[in-house]
């Protein structure tokens, strides 16, 4: 070796060990809040098969995944984060309007009453929902969902709902995204009020939140013309998950995660292509932690899709087993989340 050649290898040797430090750092971070287990490892090997150029490779512009909102990416115990918010709209609208305190839901909501709005019924909560979601521009029904989640917490965990996430799920999401993921949430949620808050709790834009939507009217009010929110509603949960993937994403995902029935056909259509893919179930299993529900559970209810998991290959992620911590330091979320924004963006779609 020349005396020059020995002079530049010592120059560049701390840059590359550095670099090679930094990689290492970086790949045992990517998941940092999973143990090493079967369900960690099942992920590392199908981005690692569907990246790496031969039999398994997946072109970028096709790698496509898919994850419910509820229970899978946040919590959705004692009750949904979205009912929350219809009962605090709707007492709302009853100190508005002491007429609809004729209306049992109302009643209970403006009452505040743990006991009366557990007594409410499934259908009556509906047309609360309804209600609360309609008649509405599209824009003043955004602002009223940021304007509760910047100040509602969650009634045990006393944090704000947004940062009431995963972070496991967060390192996911990121680590797909590192290669070169494209990343949907596809959740029978309304696609409305998700969007108020995924890009801040998840990175993931309204272009690619998917749930259920309003039909929405156009009209003219104060001087402007604006989209209206009315009763109608296209539902997006179980069977009606794959179609609304085919009509907004136009192509079949190579990933799913869900946690519940209402995500079996999603994980169905995702994982029954050619070629490589990975289906996961997040299984709650943690009550000193967060919750441990399933089967009989009528809220996240997990039951003819964890009997199916086995044999059609999906990992079930146990929350007491598989995730070192559960939820991520509040002020951390947003940073954790973001896109790199030097990433280039593939072919036809946009990077998230």
């Amino acid at each position: 070796m020349t005396r020059s050649l020995r002079l530049l290898v010592r120059a560049i040797a701390p840059i590359v060990a550095v670099w090679l430090l930094s990689a290492g750092i970086a790949s045992a971070e990517a998941l940092a809040s999973w143990n090493d287990g079967p369900a960690r490892r099942a992920i590392e090997g199908f981005v690692a098969a569907v990246t790496t150029p031969g039999a398994d490779f997946v072109p970028p512009a096709e790698r496509i995944a898919v994850f419910d909102n509820d229970g899978t990416l946040w919590v959705e115990q004692p009750i949904y984060t979205e009912v929350a918010f219809s009962l605090a709209r709707a007492a709302q609208m009853a100190k508005a309007d002491p007429s609809l305190m004729a209306k049992p839901a109302f009643r209970a909501a403006a009452s505040g009453d743990p006991k009366q709005i557990a007594a409410l019924s499934e259908e009556a909560l509906l047309h609360l929902v309804v209600a609360t979601h309609s008649n509405v521009t599209t824009e003043d029904f955004a602002a009223a969902a940021k304007a509760w989640l910047a100040k509602a917490q969650h009634p045990r965990f006393h944090r704000r709902y947004e940062t009431a996430v995963y972070q496991p799920m967060l390192e996911l999401i990121s680590y797909l995204r590192e290669h070169d993921f494209n990343v949907f949430i596809v959740s029978g949620g309304d696609a409305d009020f998700m969007r108020a808050y995924a890009d801040r709790a998840y990175g993931v834009p309204a272009d690619q939140v998917i749930g259920t939507s309003s039909k929405t009217r156009f009209e003219k009010r104060g001087g402007r013309w604006v989209l209206v929110r009315t009763p109608e509603m296209a539902i997006d949960d179980k069977a009606e998950k794959p179609p609304n993937i085919g009509l907004h994403i136009g192509q079949r995902p190579i990933f799913a995660a869900g946690n519940s029935d209402g995500d079996l056909q999603m994980l169905q259509y995702a994982t029954s292509g050619p070629g490589r893919r990975l289906g996961l179930i997040v299984h709650h299993d943690d009550a000193q932690r967060e919750y441990a529900y399933d089967r009989a559970s009528k809220i996240g209810t997990l039951d003819k899709a964890l009997d199916e998991a086995a044999g059609a290959g999906w990992t079930v992620v146990s929350m007491k087993g598989d995730w070192k911590t559960v939820f991520p330091p509040a002020a951390a979320v947003r940073r954790q989340t973001a896109p790199p924004e030097s990433t280039a963006r593939p072919t036809g779609r946009p990077r998230n």
